[in-house]
């Protein structure tokens, strides 16, 4: 046991790792092609966050651990809002500027509701609806693309400081060959590859040793784990002051979660959903989501008083899973 939560705390290193290199590898890549700080942010930083949950559901499913792969989705949608914002609200109240999480907030609740396809088709996804979220993903980036590009002037200005602070994007030195960003990528893939494939063995190995179901360990260790990249990213835009980037940076990891990740899925591997998805895991990620409505439209803004209700909430959820999960679903 105490092997393969080594191998666990191992894996999620090297996941954040990966996703590090990777991102910082793309960037680097797409400013040498002359792409706006506006789509990268958009695209290759906002999504790359989600490598890490990408990579395992893959080979989750690859593998035939399909409640590992679906319940890495939504317990990472869960856990974004629910704990993430929570403790980024603790740091520091986060303000919210509506006009701009408005329409994301209503996405990401749409596309929340994708999973219950499998409540009309017999508990399983199957490789057509994967291919429509993918569709649905591809046209999500391109209205943001289209949007942004009519007030990007000023935000790319601002966006293009912020690639250079944090990714040297356009630093010179051998940052600038072409080689060295293309082995950061290939890295990075590698890394995701092999941190994805310990984690799911070392997963599967503790769930069985505790007793629990692998998708109880999907929905919280591997979906914590995996989300590691959106809580650094968050925590440090909180006490940047940043707060758009920490709302923004989980909204689209949610929205990137389920159409991107879910949907590729189920293209490479029809899943099935079981019974306790749909009955608890899949509300719970709703209710949370939804959550997201009065608090944002309070006063624009997430309290510390209002995390720390996301984060009891999820205490209580937790608890649900291991201690009374088992008995309702097993």
């Amino acid at each position: 046991m105490l092997l393969n939560v080594g191998l666990l705390a191992l894996s999620l290193v090297v996941l954040t790792g990966g996703a590090e290199l990777l991102v910082r590898g793309a960037v680097s890549v797409a400013r040498r092609l002359g792409l706006s700080s506006f789509f990268i942010g958009l695209t290759i930083v906002g999504f790359g966050t989600s490598t890490p949950e990408l990579s395992t559901s893959l080979t989750a499913a690859a593998r035939g651990s399909g409640d590992l792969a679906v319940g890495n989705v939504v317990g990472s949608n869960t856990f974004n809002i629910a704990v993430i914002l929570g403790i980024t609200a603790l740091i520091s109240p986060i303000v919210i500027r509506l006009e701009v999480v408005r329409r994301e907030l209503l996405v990401v609740l749409a596309v929340g509701l994708a999973p219950l396809v499998a409540a009309v088709s017999g508990g399983r996804i199957g490789r057509v609806a994967g291919v429509v979220m993918v569709v649905l993903l591809g046209v999500y980036l391109w209205r943001g693309y289209l949007a942004g590009r009519a007030r990007a002037s000023d935000e790319d200005a601002a966006a293009e400081q912020e690639l250079e602070r944090e990714f040297g994007a356009t630093a010179g030195g051998w940052r600038a060959h072409g080689a060295v960003h293309g082995a950061m990528i290939a890295a990075g893939l590698a890394l995701l590859v092999g941190g994805s494939w310990v984690l799911v063995y070392s997963a599967s190995s503790i769930a069985r040793g505790l007793g629990v179901s692998e998708l109880v360990i999907g929905l919280t260790i591997v979906a914590a784990g995996t989300s590691a990249p959106e809580l650094v990213t968050s925590l440090v835009a909180a006490l940047r002051r940043q707060s758009d980037i920490s709302v923004g940076n989980i909204l689209g990891s949610n929205i990137f979660n389920i159409l991107g990740i879910l949907g590729l899925t189920c293209v490479i591997s029809p899943q099935q959903v079981s019974r306790q998805v749909l009955v608890l895991d899949l509300p719970v990620m709703l209710v949370v989501s939804a959550a997201c409505l009065p608090i944002m439209f309070s006063g624009s803004r997430i309290s510390r008083g209002e995390g720390v209700v996301l984060l009891a909430g999820y205490a209580l959820y937790a608890t649900a899973l291991f201690a009374w999960a088992p008995g309702w679903f097993g």
